[in-house]
């Protein structure tokens, strides 16, 4: 279904105003975010985004809205693993709290400029090259074979190649600055390590992107859809990343969950061709995976690794 230009430039507008409210009203000085504000945040997220799928659904149908719905649960339940590589970021370069929302910030501009890229790539390689549905869908499946091990992940910033080819062209301070990205000592401009926490926040949320576009291209390949499940997903992600931050580690089986989901959409676009799966039958699917990995995580408890 095609949307018209007005409605995209509406949809924007807000997001930038949010964007203005966010860093220019509420988080105009660094400092340490709360669970308790980081909970009230992540619940006005939450509600804009309901409050634009109750808009979707006499707008566009109920169709259209369940694939919102879907596609914004799978992308908030992804997002989770974000915060997993997030928290080791940030404990990696010794990042005070109080400096994070900052990073988080526009960390997330940055992910929204790659979105809107691979949501648009993607869904023009599916419209013009129809089989490459299928490569989405077998990226989908190894991805969540791959995340069944995931918790090996580790973060070595030394090699990664951005990082690396970066440091070549730009000095870097030994230490943080503050919370500033930039300094100048003795008329020359340097890098701060907090510069270099940015770039791996966007680095990592490129490898998820890669990950998420294609699941929710699974659901639907409507741009619209698409982008806007995706962005408030997006803008939901600092206050959800806060507010969990001390107890992630405790949902122990959502990445087993997440594998699950990542799989059973990788055969949904297999099988499109064959066998289109209802969105109710996705949402539900979907739906019970999510609480299920969650519930049995607060429910068992992880087993210690052997030395």
């Amino acid at each position: 279904m095609e949307t018209d230009l007005i409605f995209w430039g509406i949809f924007n507008l807000f997001v930038l105003l949010m964007l203005a409210l966010d860093l220019g009203v509420f988080h105009r000085k660094s400092h340490e975010v709360g669970v308790k504000e980081a909970i009230i945040w992540t619940i006005v997220w939450f509600f804009l985004a309901m409050v634009f799928n109750v808009i979707l659904f006499f707008w566009r149908g109920q169709q259209q809205a369940m694939e919102f719905f879907t596609g914004y649960l799978v992308e908030k339940a992804l997002s989770v693993d974000n915060i997993f590589v997030f928290i080791m970021i940030f404990s990696y370069f010794k990042v005070p709290t109080q400096y994070q929302h900052k990073v988080l910030f526009w960390g997330i501009i940055g992910a929204l400029i790659l979105r809107v890229i691979f949501i648009f790539a993607g869904v023009a390689l599916i419209e013009k090259f129809h089989f490459t549905i299928y490569v989405f869908g077998a990226l989908l499946i190894y991805t969540g074979y791959k995340m069944f091990s995931h918790n090996n992940t580790t973060i070595d910033p030394e090699k990664n190649p951005v990082i690396r080819f970066f440091k070549r062209f730009m000095p870097v301070t030994p230490a943080l600055e503050g919370d500033k990205f930039f300094v100048k000592i003795d008329g020359k401009r340097f890098a701060t390590p907090l510069f270099l926490v940015l770039i791996l926040i966007e680095t990592s949320d490129l490898i998820f992107a890669v990950d998420s576009i294609p699941a929710i291209l699974a659901i639907t390949q409507d741009q619209f859809i698409v982008y806007t499940s995706n962005v408030f997903a997006i803008l939901g992600l600092r206050s959800l990343y806060f507010a969990l931050a001390g107890i992630v580690h405790r949902f122990w089986l959502l990445s087993y969950g997440l594998a699950i989901v990542l799989i059973f959409v990788g055969m949904k676009m297999l099988l499109i061709d064959v066998y289109k799966i209802p969105i109710e039958l996705s949402l539900i699917f979907i739906a019970l995976i999510i609480a299920a990995s969650v519930f049995l995580s607060l429910k068992i408890r992880q087993k210690e690794p052997k030395v």
